[in-house]
């Protein structure tokens, strides 16, 4: 079906009939001149009269078509296809992940070396993000202060992109867990409440937060919004001894840091729950937890597809304007070719 942007546009139809009927007419005033063999020159004038009379029709009519292409394109025509349903699964999932300094520790064990926290991070949760289709994904980063990096949307590879592109330090080195989860439920308040989720990772405690992490879960917990929090991080991790050999090596806790105590309230507060990732393994198995979270149906939503036409009628339109200018050259004679001649010695 197409539908017309600016259909009041075609009122101008008749625009250029009106003023060739309205305006007078151009004189042109010439001095006459007294020639022999003026019969001659008449018959040829006739003669050219005649030709020039079916070329200025003919120009008359692209000219015509050109203003109708103009006005057809300036009305905005748009293709409106048919009705597409989304599939909407009923969540709307915020993602709020840890970009303080300590995400830089590499504890995180894959085969026999040691990634970075926040490296793990990107991996695992890029693929728990591709995985969900259909539903409206956000994504919060957090340090020194918290700031939302992708609204609420369906656009699942956007959030994935943005958050394989999070680089520690841009929100600060300490950790606003309280702001995190403020900002969170700001974005999801107006979103259905059985469907509002929050997910938050983070590795240590807060220690930047302009509301406590507590505060803001309870008015979390008011506005029905679940919050499920990660802790991420090693329990233990060997520290190399002398030269970097065993000798004098030690078992160190890199994690001590890490408030699980307040993380797991936060997820009780809310109706969540609490889990701890030790290695991607670990963080892997929770994201496949969480995919199992039970949808609640919403209203689908219809998408009508819409394409604009409006570069046929200009396409058209510039043919038209290339065929006049080579008219008018041709009138002119500029494209005819000069004539040589030369003197016989």
């Amino acid at each position: 079906m197409i539908e017309w942007q600016w259909p009041w546009l075609f009122l101008l139809l008749p625009l250029p009939w009106l003023l060739r009927r309205l305006l007078p007419a151009t004189r042109s005033q010439q001095l006459a001149l007294r020639a022999p063999f003026f019969d001659q020159w008449q018959q040829l004038s006739e003669r050219s009269a005649s030709t020039t009379a079916s070329s200025g029709r003919l120009a008359l009519i692209a000219l015509s078509l050109l203003w109708i292409c103009l006005l057809i394109a300036s009305a905005r025509p748009m293709w409106i296809g048919d009705p597409v349903e989304l599939p909407n699964s009923g969540r709307d999932l915020m993602l709020a992940v840890d970009l303080s300094g300590s995400m830089r520790i590499e504890d995180m064990q894959v085969s026999q070396r040691y990634v970075r926290r926040i490296d793990a991070v990107k991996a695992v949760g890029a693929d728990f993000i591709a995985r969900r289709q259909g539903d409206r994904l956000g994504l919060i980063l957090f340090g020194s202060h918290a700031y939302v990096q992708s609204p609420l949307s369906f656009d699942t590879a956007t959030v994935q992109r943005f958050l394989e592109e999070a680089q520690l330090g841009f929100a600060g080195q300490e950790t606003a867990i309280g702001d995190a989860i403020g900002l969170a439920v700001k974005r999801l308040k107006e979103r259905p409440a059985q469907s509002r989720v929050l997910i938050l990772l983070t590795d240590g405690q807060d220690n930047a937060s302009s509301v406590q992490p507590l505060e803001a879960a309870r008015l979390a917990r008011d506005l029905d919004i679940r919050i499920y929090t990660i802790g991420i991080g090693a329990d233990q991790m060997t520290m190399p001894g002398l030269f970097g050999s065993s000798f004098g090596s030690r078992q160190v806790n890199p994690s001590a840091d890490m408030d699980e105590e307040a993380l797991r309230e936060i997820a009780q507060l809310t109706g969540g729950r609490y889990f701890r990732a030790r290695d991607p393994k670990e963080l892997a198995a929770i994201y496949q937890m969480l995919d199992e979270l039970e949808p609640v149906e919403q209203d689908a939503s219809v998408f009508r597809p819409r394409q604009s036409l409006a570069h046929w009628p200009l396409a058209v339109a510039l043919l038209l304007s290339f065929f006049l200018a080579l008219y008018r050259c041709q009138q002119s004679g500029l494209l005819r070719s000069p004539r040589i001649t030369g003197n016989k010695a």
